[in-house]
């Protein structure tokens, strides 16, 4: 799967539509995933083999699915759906209200008495 922004989408449609020859392409708006690509003479099975990963990406980028659950509707092993994620530009760890609190702890816990 190729993955490409609205802006590149506007400079050069065309090398979209060669990339979608080989795989489907994923539309990016910002980092978020908005579109996608496909040739239309793509089988069925190529399309779902495709498209899983595109959706759980989604999916999880948008916290509807653990990261465990993504990997599992994207039929990918948990490392490859990472790099998959990865590849797309989606963070993996996402910070939140108690991210500090816990890289204080652990600075603590390594520290040496």
């Amino acid at each position: 799967m190729f993955a490409t922004n609205v802006r590149d989408l506007k400079k050069n449609p065309s090398l979209a539509l060669r990339l979608a020859e080989q795989a489907p392409v994923l539309v990016l708006k910002g980092n978020t995933p908005n579109a996608l690509i496909l040739h239309l003479n793509t089988s069925a099975s190529e399309t779902e083999r495709e498209l899983k990963p595109a959706l759980a990406a989604s999916l999880y980028k948008d916290g509807v699915l653990s990261l465990g659950g993504a990997a599992k509707l994207s039929g990918l092993p948990l490392t490859a759906f990472i790099q998959h994620l990865a590849l797309l530009g989606i963070e993996i760890v996402q910070a939140d209200e108690t991210t500090a609190q816990d890289v204080q702890d652990i600075g603590q816990w390594l520290t040496p008495s």
